[in-house]
Formats: structure tokens, sequence, C-alpha cells
């Protein structure tokens, strides 16, 4: 038996994989800053499948609380992890669409959901080794 025969390490695999991916595209983003005509692009959001192939997961929405509080972005929850364009919120003279402060902003959350995913990765870990462990050492 292997760690990717338990769901929630095959899962942290994959959900590792994509933020590696992630991150990659959004360099690719940045060092295409100067590029005319370049459409950033980004990967549609990660979501965990079910035996059928369907995500089993519903997206967390935001709820409003208080008629004060200001109503979240629409986002799209999609399956898969092809490259989609990604238009950031300015256009260039030249074209080129991407906004570096969006791109830096997008790195630091795939950054923080990496650290996020590899310290669950680790306490799920230990927890395996603790319940492996001789009773009494």
């Amino acid at each position: 038996m292997t760690l990717d025969d338990i769901p929630v390490f095959a899962l942290l695999r994959n959900r590792l994989g994509y933020l590696a991916d992630r991150q990659q595209m959004i360099a690719q983003n940045v060092a295409n800053s100067d590029t005319p005509g370049y459409t950033p692009k980004d990967l549609r959001p990660f979501t965990v499948p079910s035996a059928s192939g369907s995500p089993t997961l519903a997206p967390v929405a935001a709820a409003l609380t208080s008629p004060m509080h200001l109503s979240p972005p629409a986002t799209g929850h999609a399956t898969g992890q092809r490259p989609v364009t990604s238009p950031d919120s300015e256009t260039t003279l030249n074209g080129n669409s991407v906004v570096l402060e969006e791109e830096m902003t997008k790195m630091s959350q795939a950054r923080t959901d990496y650290d996020a995913a590899v310290a669950f990765y680790e306490q799920s870990l230990a927890l395996i080794q603790t319940a492996a462990k001789r009773p009494g050492t």
C-alpha cells in the first residue's frame, strides 16, 4: 500500500501539481508582460472529482449577513486544468493585457494555497506515523 492509495494523499498530490502548474502559468504571464498582443492565461479552478468524474464538492459561496456587506465577485467553477484566456482589467495600446499587480496577487494566492496544502500533507503524514507507532513508545 502506498500513500497514493489513500484518497487524501492522492488529492493533495493532485492539488500540489495544479498549484505548481498555476504558478508556472502566472510566471509566463509576467514574463510576457511587454509582449504586444499577449493575453494572460490562467488555469480553471481546481475541483475534486468523484469516482464518476464529476465534481463532488460544491463551490463555497460567501453569505451576506448584513445589508452593509459587499457582495462577492462572481466566479465560475469549472473542472479541468487546461489553460484558459484570462485577460486582466487593463489593456495597453499595443494590445497587451497583463497587469503585473493582478498577476502578483494571483501568484501570492497560489503560493499561500501551496503552503497550506504542504502543511496539510505533513500533518496527515504525521497522523499516520503516530497511528502506526507501537503502543507505549
